[in-house]
């Protein structure tokens, strides 16, 4: 929250809606004794005391209900940054003096009432305020309530023992059971469950983790239990991390925040050279007590309530409503850019792709069973730990591989091993070259289109001399990727731009997948990782403005140096750093919701900063009584009510932010 629209409360809501009740509670019998709603109704309070009913209980309201706004006017001198605080005490201080001065017979004023009812008003206001802000930051102590307050610890000997979470060590082991929440981020040496992570990635399907995975504090083990060992408490957490991006969101500034404060501190120079000259007009028309009740009208109805609360309300929303879906604003200028992205410039490997290979084609020679091809393929990679290897035998599906014995190596050209008596090898063309091996017509086809579009080609021989089939392995394109560039183009953003060190064809097969258009789109390739920031300035200097997606260390300049960088959440921690919004997930349909929200935002600020404004405009001519002679005239508690009404009408339209679509969680 911005930190100038927070120090003008430095209390919670809880405090002003006590003071709000005590006041009413005073407030009732000084406004139905006073002289014009006795005479309204019709009514006669004659008891001993009664012309000190509001002079009594009225300071106790101005005194202790209106403490909170003189305490905040004492500050905002002190910083020399006048704003609605100052405003209010003014206000309420002259309708206090004036209150006095009627009780002394200097005035033929009945303002006792007008005096509490406008305390008890502002205090309404404030309440409603504060507790709009709480709800909006209420994301994160959302967060915090992820972690459970216990934790099953595992001892040496195997017996499990309920500590405090606080009492947690890095490599202690820890229980989780089924419907339990993981209490510290670390990895799975025991077991196998489905995890919800939808509260870090807001992905709401669940996600397979095995022994070895690394799962975070928060998440929910669906089905099955697990055993954890401990890598990072407390502030070094991921869930601790996103607390910490999303406060620093909300307390950074921007620029429509920076027009509004600039806006409210003017404000406050028009509303107290209005008051003055107000007063000084009805004085000389001869009516000083008029000229009081107009001057504190004025001071109320410009308290820019609604102006403090058109952007911050905005901004606390946003970045909760983001981190519920798994965008993570950790620089509010970066949303804020967002709406004007006119390039997204992704990093290839691991953001439009997995960053991990997947066997894409199979061809078999004549006579051979493509299933039986693969499954003794995925036998003689069994025990390699290459990641080709482990695409292979993935691969291999049901069946599994079959059982293999003496695996060995060939640095270089591939793997070796015996499968019911037969040696088998896999490997690339350094293979076939070696052995001297020529590849059936089809195989040889087939492998040639392969190569071309830049695919790993593997080749599955049984020694010493017959090829049984051949696998293309490729970089696998995300399902999602597609989509979320369809998502960016219907937003407008003119051009889609990839970058990658893979070689041309690679680069240009995956860019045909995912749709490029050729002479709108770009297909930056062979880029070294020095080189891609530059790249990103090469974009720049053609009027674009730039958002670059991407996860890996050496993607952080390019991050930097694009107008918004966009760290993928499963990339590095540099990535992520260097970056203005970080996507938790690895889908890049959130580079699109974040295009989305940054526009929603946009508009709900300048449609609050135009009703904030217009509403100055209309209310404080009325306010000063240019309309009196028409029989118009504000009364300062109708002024205060108006007031709250503008504060309302914004907080309101801010809610409506909740109805934009975001990420994959809101699918």
């Amino acid at each position: 929250m911005h930190a100038g629209h927070d120090k003008h409360a430095g209390h919670d809501p809880a405090m002003f809606r006590r003071r709000f009740w005590v006041c009413l509670v005073l407030t009732i019998p000084v406004v139905v004794t006073s002289q014009l709603v006795s005479d309204q109704l019709g009514l006669s309070w004659d008891f001993p005391g009664r012309s000190w009913l509001g002079p009594v209980l009225g300071s106790v309201v101005f005194w202790w209900g209106g403490w909170p706004f003189l305490v905040g006017a004492v500050r905002e001198v002190r910083d020399r940054a006048p704003g609605m605080m100052l405003l209010i005490a003014m206000a309420i201080t002259v309708a206090y003096t004036a209150s006095l001065a009627t009780s002394v017979g200097a005035f033929d004023l009945d303002f006792w009432w007008e005096l509490a009812a406008l305390v008890t008003i502002m205090l309404l206001g404030h309440w409603q305020e504060m507790k709009a802000i709480g709800q909006a930051r209420g994301a994160l102590a959302a967060l915090a309530a992820l972690l459970p307050d216990e934790a099953e610890r595992v001892a040496t000997d195997g017996q499990v023992e309920a500590v405090p979470v606080t009492d947690l060590r890095v490599d202690d082991v820890v229980l989780v059971r089924p419907g339990g929440r993981v209490p510290a981020d670390g990895r799975i040496v025991d077991g196998s469950a489905e995890l919800d992570e939808s509260m870090i990635t807001g992905e709401s399907r669940p996600v397979a983790r095995s022994a070895g995975d690394r799962v975070v504090a928060g998440t929910v083990a669906t089905d099955s239990a697990i055993r954890v060992r401990v890598e990072a408490l407390g502030e070094q957490t991921a869930l601790a991390g996103i607390q910490r991006m999303v406060a620093q969101a909300q307390a950074s500034g921007g620029r429509a925040q920076l027009l509004a404060d600039r806006f409210a501190a003017a404000l406050f120079y028009v509303a107290t050279g209005t008051a003055v000259l107000t007063v000084l007009v009805w004085t000389a028309l001869g009516r000083p007590d008029e000229a009081v009740i107009r001057a504190v009208t004025v001071l109320v109805i410009a308290c820019p309530h609604a102006l403090g609360l058109a952007i911050p309300l905005v901004v606390a929303l946003s970045t909760a409503l983001a981190a519920r879906s798994g965008i993570l604003v950790k620089d509010r200028l970066a949303l804020e850019r967002m709406r004007t992205v006119g390039a997204v410039l992704f990093d290839k490997t691991g953001t439009l792709t997995r960053g991990e290979h997947v066997v894409t084609d199979v061809v078999v020679a004549p006579g051979t069973d493509r299933d039986e091809v693969l499954r003794i393929a995925a036998g003689v990679e069994s025990d390699s730990e290459h990641p080709l290897a482990r695409a292979i035998v993935s691969a291999a599906g049901r069946s599994g591989p079959a059982s293999a014995a003496g695996f060995r190596s060939l640095p270089g050209r591939g793997v070796q091993a015996t499968i019911d008596g037969a040696e088998y090898a896999v490997g690339g063309p350094a293979l076939l070259r070696e052995r001297g091996l020529s590849l059936p017509a089809d195989v040889e086809e087939a492998t040639g289109r392969w190569s071309t579009r830049g695919a790993a080609v593997l080749h599955l021989v049984r020694l010493p001399e017959t090829v049984l089939g051949a696998f293309a392995l490729t970089d696998e394109v995300r399902p999602e990727a597609r989509r979320a560039i369809d998502e960016l183009r219907a937003e407008g953003v003119r051009t889609i731009a990839m970058i990658t060190g893979d070689a041309r064809p690679v680069a240009e097969a995956v860019a045909a997948e995912l749709g490029f258009r050729p002479g709108v789109d770009e297909v930056f390739a062979e880029v070294l990782p020095a080189e891609k920031d530059s790249r990103v300035a090469e974009l720049q200097r053609r009027g674009l403005t730039v958002a670059m997606v991407g996860d890996g260390v050496n993607d952080a300049p390019a991050l930097a140096r694009a107008d918004v960088g966009i760290a993928i959440g499963a990339g590095t921690d540099v990535a992520i750093e260097s970056a203005g919004v970080v996507l938790a997930s690895s889908d890049p349909r959130g580079v699109g919701a974040v295009v989305r929200l940054s526009r929603a935002s946009y508009r709900k600020m300048r449609q609050n900063l135009a009703w904030a404004a217009g509403y100055n405009v209309v209310a404080l001519p009325l306010a000063a009584g240019v309309l009196a002679g028409a029989g118009v005239a504000l009364s300062p508690a109708v002024a205060a009510l108006l007031m709250s009404a503008s504060t309302i009408v914004v907080a309101l339209n801010a809610q409506l932010l909740r109805r934009v679509r975001l990420g994959p969680a809101a699918d």
